[in-house]
């Protein structure tokens, strides 16, 4: 038995000794002192020897064991040192090495505008109003002078999530909001948000849109001064040197109408933007209608106003010159990035 134990000592010395990683210490332990080790095995075998040999040769299988796990310590924790030696030297970092620069976000084309935009009115005098995209058949409506048999108010031109609610297909309702709110005060408010349509999605059309509203009403506002603010507000957006002209329409909320048109960058010769006519059509407007006003409970003998709406993603296809309304939601970041 002294010579089976030596022999094991001396194997297991050799073995821990040589063993050059934790993966081969694992192995060595559970070879000796795993469920079937060696080790093991001889702590289990001493139920068969007699009275006499059991406590001399259990005390040589203690020493055995205490011995090689020592050995097997110290040599783990010599290894386990030169592989966290190893592993911070593979993940060592060059500070002196130039950093590198992170990639710069950028304003959204349509958030831009709208900010421009906005800036535009705010040095003119407006304010900004807001309302609620999920709104009432009556504000998006009826207290706009759309009766019930006014195409506008289809399924197949409205989302409707009940019988009076539906999301908002135009910011217009923030107009009657706005005077409600104010009345009988005088209304200088612009309304930038977002609408709904059910619109199948292709280069010029999109179910969901941007739409700014803008709204004054007050003693003695004529059709004239609507035409002012707008020629100074397309101006400003689009250069000093570009015309602007009106042409007859009809909304229902407003009596007279008008289309506005801005002067295309061919300068009248005639492209495939402006469908060669030399013009752009960029909003609609006109003088309040009497019976909004009425809704909204100013009279309209004493009270008159101008309004004027306008789509965010037209605006911004002609100032950058893009051609397809979806690249806008697409995240594309090759497409954003050019509007740094």
């Amino acid at each position: 038995m002294q010579e089976k134990l030596s022999q094991i000592r001396a194997k297991g010395i050799k073995e821990i000794d040589e063993a050059s990683s934790s993966a081969d210490l694992n192995s060595i332990r559970l070879e000796y002192f795993g469920k079937k080790g060696l080790i093991t095995q001889l702590m289990r075998g001493l139920g068969t020897l007699s009275p006499e040999e059991r406590p001399v040769v259990g005390k040589l299988v203690n020493e055995l064991r205490k011995e090689l796990e020592e050995t097997w310590e110290k040599k783990n924790q010599a290894i386990l040192h030169l592989e966290a030696e190893a592993k911070l030297e593979k993940e060592r970092i060059d500070v002196e090495l130039p950093g590198r620069k992170p990639r710069r976000g950028n304003q959204h084309p349509l958030s831009a505008i709208i900010q421009e935009i906005t800036e535009v009115f705010l040095g003119m005098g407006f304010s900004v109003a807001e309302g609620p995209e999920i709104e009432e058949d009556y504000y998006n409506f009826e207290a706009l002078n759309i009766p019930p048999e006014h195409p506008a108010r289809e399924m197949h031109d409205s989302l409707y999530i009940t019988d009076k609610t539906l999301l908002r297909t135009h910011t217009s309702p923030v107009q009657i909001r706005t005077m409600e709110e104010l009345y009988p005060n005088p209304v200088r408010i612009i309304a930038p948000g977002r609408v709904y349509r059910r619109d199948a999605q292709d280069a010029t059309h999109s179910p969901m849109f941007h739409q700014i509203e803008g709204l004054v009403v007050d003693v003695g506002i004529t059709f004239s001064d609507l035409k002012g603010v707008l020629t100074e507000f397309i101006k400003k957006i689009f250069g000093q040197d570009r015309k602007v002209r009106f042409r007859p329409s009809f909304f229902p909320f407003t009596e007279p109408s008008a289309e506005v048109d801005v002067s295309c960058l061919c300068q009248g010769s005639g492209c495939r933007v402006c469908k060669n006519t030399g013009w752009l059509e960029i909003l609609g407007s006109g003088s309040v209608h009497p019976n909004v006003l009425r809704y909204a409970k100013y009279d309209p003998e004493v009270y008159s106003g101008f309004a004027f709406g306008m789509g965010v993603e037209r605006i911004t296809m002609l100032r950058y010159g893009i051609s397809d309304i979806r690249h806008f939601y697409e995240n594309d970041a090759r497409f954003l990035e050019q509007f740094r």
